[in-house]
């Protein structure tokens, strides 16, 4: 009989802690939402240091950590937010490849910076693939272990990893190229499609003081309060597209920035798009923290990203088979 896949034991789930990897995309057409990691270059910047594929999945852990009992030794990876962790009682390092051995524990503290981390192991979570996705997306009930977030006792079963795994042990991100969260994040964005739908000063008005995330923001979006953005006539459009990034305005007058789950069509105009590569940055802010608004081009949107993605394949090249 084949050797039974080393697991990890939830001995408690955290605030909100679900399985995610790089999204389902290519099913918007069919109403399924993209979701995956809020923070892709987190969990993407794990993965490689581990050897993994790009794709592989992880835990996205949000302000408040699980314990986690791993079974047999494992390499992992912490990356995103700092939110203390600790391996039996000791400090561990973030952004870089550490062993948990055989029956330690995975404890997570004090948030010292940022919302969301990830913990990626040698190997990816293993589970069941959803339309190409081992994602969790709570609100349909798809993916990850039943479609839920995790619970106390659940196992986790761990993929077959890579032989040269073992040999990353302290592989680690430069220290200048780790990012550094605000809770006053700066976001930059492009017109939006439905830009002419609003008055004038609209895509100013955004951008002149800052706007706070409310308690009702989550990862299907996050609702802004700060100066309203009034439309010519009427907020509603005849539904169409919307992806993350765009920046919804309703009747209210108050913008909401979709995020990784939301939905695949909207009914709302759209006065400005966020841009991909800040994506990662907008993932780390939560409830009371704020956004700002800089007005891009689309040439220098597309050139960032490029240059976002040059980089990270330079530091780190990806190990997809």
């Amino acid at each position: 009989m084949p050797p039974k896949p080393p697991t990890i034991h939830v001995l408690r789930p955290g605030l909100f802690t679900t399985i995610q990897d790089l999204g389902r995309n290519g099913y918007q057409r069919f109403g399924v939402s993209v979701s995956g990691a809020m923070d892709l270059w987190a969990l993407t910047v794990g993965n490689r240091l581990l050897g993994n594929p790009d794709r592989a999945a992880g835990l996205e852990i949000t302000i408040q950590g699980p314990e986690l009992l791993f079974t047999e030794e494992l390499a992992i990876v912490i990356t995103g937010a700092d939110l203390s962790p600790t391996s039996n009682g000791l400090a561990v390092p973030i952004w870089t490849v550490i062993a948990m051995p055989a029956g330690s524990r995975l404890q997570f503290g004090m948030r010292r910076q940022g919302t969301r981390a990830y913990v990626t192991v040698a190997g990816g979570i293993d589970g069941p693939l959803m339309l190409g996705s081992r994602s969790t997306h709570v609100r349909s009930g798809l993916g990850g272990l039943t479609g839920r977030a995790l619970k106390k006792w659940d196992q986790l079963n761990v993929g077959p990893a890579r032989a040269a795994a073992k040999y990353h042990v302290g592989r680690t991100l430069p220290e200048s190229n780790r990012p550094r969260y605000q809770r006053a994040a700066a976001i930059r964005v492009v017109p939006g499609p439905q830009v002419d739908r609003f008055t004038d000063d609209a895509l100013e008005r955004l951008t002149r003081t800052p706007y706070r995330l409310t308690n009702e923001s989550d990862r299907m979006g996050y609702r802004l309060q700060g100066l309203a953005l009034a439309h010519r006539t009427s907020a509603d459009i005849v539904s169409d597209a919307v992806s993350v990034g765009n920046i919804q305005v309703p009747a209210d007058q108050q913008p909401i920035l979709l995020m990784a789950d939301c939905q695949t069509t909207g009914g709302y105009a759209k006065l400005a798009t966020m841009i991909a590569a800040d994506r990662s940055c907008a993932a780390q802010v939560s409830p009371g923290d704020t956004l700002s608004f800089i007005v891009t081009t689309y040439d220098s949107a597309s050139t960032l990203l490029r240059s976002a993605q040059a980089e990270l394949d330079r530091l780190l090249p990806p190990h997809d088979a």
